[in-house]
């Protein structure tokens, strides 16, 4: 036995059974369009059916999820809290950054989400950059963030 769906239910009188009165493609192909009917209230409404672009994150751990720009805006904002940051910035960031996954494809591993968010961040705000990377790499120690500082006076050399 097949798993069972949610029935459309009619707007008017929130009837669940409803038949399919006329269905045609729109937008170029990308959707359907149905003309539905209630069996009760005789009601007639469209619907739409579209494709989601559901992009999945595979975790360390193996599992996979839907791809949530909020996490990323959650992270990035306890990362620049108390921060001069531009209007927008954060928004802008999350922006790029999903802009960026559009092009790997899917599954895409979190650490690859890292690693942008990082880019991000220590050329925003080296503080930033530095409190999300104890958190994402899971700094230890004292040492860990003088490798980190090394890292970003490293750059700095190399833009001097």
């Amino acid at each position: 036995m097949g798993t069972l769906w949610p029935l459309m239910q009619c707007p008017e009188c929130a009837h669940p059974d409803t038949r399919v009165v006329d269905s045609r493609p729109v937008e170029g192909g990308t959707s359907i369009r149905r003309r539905r009917e209630c069996e009760r209230c005789e009601g007639r409404f469209t619907t739409y059916e579209r494709l989601a672009n559901v992009r999945m994150v595979r975790k360390r751990s193996g599992l996979l999820q839907p791809f949530d720009a909020s996490k990323v805006r959650a992270g990035l904002s306890s990362a620049l809290a108390d921060r001069p940051v531009p209007t927008g910035g954060v928004d802008g960031i999350v922006d790029r950054i999903d802009a960026n996954l559009q092009a790997f494809g899917s599954p895409i591993d979190s650490e690859r989400i890292g690693q942008l968010v990082l880019a991000e961040l220590r050329a925003l705000d080296e503080v930033a950059y530095l409190r999300f990377a104890s958190v994402y790499q899971d700094f230890q120690g004292a040492r860990d963030f003088e490798e980190a500082l090394a890292s970003l006076d490293e750059q700095v050399s190399f833009n001097d």
